[in-house]
Parts: structure tokens; C-alpha cells; sequence
């Protein structure tokens, strides 16, 4: 009914990409030629590449958040517009935020994932894990969940006495770990942004990961490990996702200082390849430069 000049078709690809097709074959038809602007790149760098031929078709303007996507798209579909604006991680958290007290308790922190799924998948083995660390020496354990409902969730699957659990308030909880061990995705990033060194794991249903196999372009499923071309977090996908090897991988790093801040270090060039503040503002000026 309002029909507006821009449409902004934000992350969630296999939803958005419909309506970017809908929008391209029914618009015209009325009379109306919105430009659609799609922030946040969908991950075809590391499968369905296939699916660029429909973007460059539908999309007048790509907003990208890591820095290689403009390249990346240029080398494949020149002509099509794709802009860098940055990280919209660096504007959430403000420096004093990734300072936690200078002497603390080695702490280690589980992130299991934001999905029932991957709770289900994920917590028992890190649970295990941590188990073993904890009776190794003294370290506090603690746990982020985004929700209540994975909070009981999480209570039902195993027992989580002597583990704090915080539902949200995952910067204040990032700020004060030693080490994390966290499930493949976003919050990998946010790891890396409080140069926390983590042992990344990720485990699906066998039949979805010999597909993904099939497809999957990239050595690493890690964002910070993509973004620096080298493990820089531990990965353990699949069947080398077991409490053994998360055990083994995550009190290393706990008893390696050294370690722990070479890490760090190499954290540092990844946060800074996200860009400056302001990816937003960048994003909004893109969008009113289309013609």
C-alpha cells in the first residue's frame, strides 16, 4: 500500500531472498521500482554459491560486514554493488567493557548455542568437559544461555550443579573468562571482540552434515579463524566434537598463559579488520546514495 522508495532486507536469507524475488516480479507490475537493499551478506562465500546469480538479479545494493565479501562478489558478478560498512559489533560494546577485574579465578565459560538443537547436541559433551577441568584444579565454571526456555532446557538435559548460569548479560560474563568453549556462529565473534581465547565445536545430524560437506567452500566454520586464514580458535566439528578433545583443547589453554596471549594477539587483527564505528551511519548514507 505505502510503496517505498527502499526496501531493506535484513540477515535471515531464506526468508529474505523470497521476498526480494517477489518484490522484482510483482513491483513492476504496479507501477513500482523500489531499490532493495540486502544489509548483512548471506554466507554464500561458503556454500550455495550458486545463489549469486539471483542476488545480482534482485539486489540493487549489498551491505557486507566482513571485509573480503567486497572482493569477493567483484571477482564473481562484476557490476554488482556491494559496499563494506563495518561490523555492527563494534558499536554494541564500548572498550571498558572487555576489561574484567586484573586478578580473578580462571574462569571457564559455555556458550552451547541459541538453539534448542544445538543444546540439545552441544551441552552434555562441554558439560563433560568441564567436569574433567574443574576436577583438575580450581576454575570457575559458568554458562550463557539468550533465554529462559533454554535455561530449563539446558537443566533438563544434565546436572548443572556447582555452573552459574546467566540468561543474557553475555558481555559481563566475556569480560571476566579465562577461556570459553562455544558452539559454531556468532557469538564466536563476540569472543573474539573480548579476545577470550575458545574452543569452538559444532555438531548437527549426520544426514545434514554429509550434505553440508558436499557444499561447504571454506577451511574453517570459525568466523575469527576465517577472518585471520588460521585456527585461531581450536575447531572440533562432528565426530571430533567429543568431550575429549574439548577437554583436552580447552585446559590447554587454560593452564598456557603464553598461549592465551598469543591468542590475544591475533584476536587484535581480527577486531580490527571489522572497521571503525559507525557501520550503521555508513550503511543509511549507501542506501540514499542509490539513484
Amino acid at each position: 500500500k505505502q510503496k517505498p522508495d527502499y526496501v531493506i532486507l535484513i540477515d535471515y536469507p531464506g526468508f529474505n531472498l523470497r521476498i526480494a524475488k517477489a518484490l522484482r516480479e510483482k513491483s513492476s507490475k504496479a507501477g513500482w521500482h523500489p531499490k532493495v537493499i540486502f544489509y548483512v551478506s548471506p554466507q554464500i562465500w561458503a556454500w550455495h554459491e550458486s545463489r549469486i546469480h539471483q542476488i545480482a538479479r534482485d539486489i540493487d545494493l549489498m551491505l557486507a560486514i566482513f571485509p573480503f565479501e567486497k572482493a569477493w562478489y567483484a571477482e564473481r558478478k562484476p557490476g554488482f554493488r556491494v559496499e563494506f560498512v563495518g561490523h555492527p559489533l563494534v558499536d554494541r560494546y564500548s572498550p571498558a567493557m572487555t576489561e574484567g577485574p586484573p586478578e580473578r579465578l580462571r574462569s571457564l565459560l559455555l556458550l552451547p548455542g541459541s538453539r534448542v538443537r544445538e543444546v540439545r547436541k552441544h551441552l552434555p559433551m562441554m558439560i563433560q568437559a568441564a567436569r574433567r577441568i574443574a576436577a583438575d584444579g580450581a576454575v570457575h565454571l559458568e554458562m550463557v544461555l539468550p533465554s529462559e526456555k533454554l535455561k530449563q532446557l539446558a537443566l533438563s538435559l544434565t546436572d548443572l550443579t556447582g555452573v552459574q548460569i546467566r540468561v543474557g548479560n553475555l558481555a559481563e560474563a566475556l569480560a571476566t573468562a579465562t577461556v570459553a568453549i562455544a558452539s559454531s556462529g556468532t557469538v564466536t565473534m563476540e569472543c573474539a571482540w573480548f579476545g577470550v581465547p575458545t574452543v569452538v565445536l559444532y555438531k548437527t545430524s549426520w544426514s545434514t552434515y554429509r550434505l553440508g560437506r558436499r557444499f561447504i567452500r571454506v577451511k574453517y566454520l570459525a568466523m575469527p579463524n576465517l577472518l585471520a586464514d588460521a585456527e585461531v580458535f581450536p575447531e572440533f566439528i562432528q565426530d571430533d566434537a567429543s568431550a575429549e578433545n574439548i577437554y583436552a583443547a580447552a585446559r590447554l589453554l587454560l593452564d598456557d598463559p603464553g598461549r592465551q596471549a598469543a591468542i590475544k594477539k591475533q584476536l587484535q587483527h581480527v577486531v580490527e579488520s571489522l572497521g571503525q564505528p559507525g557501520a550503521s551511519l555508513r550503511a543509511a548514507r549507501a542506501i540514499l546514495s542509490l539513484k
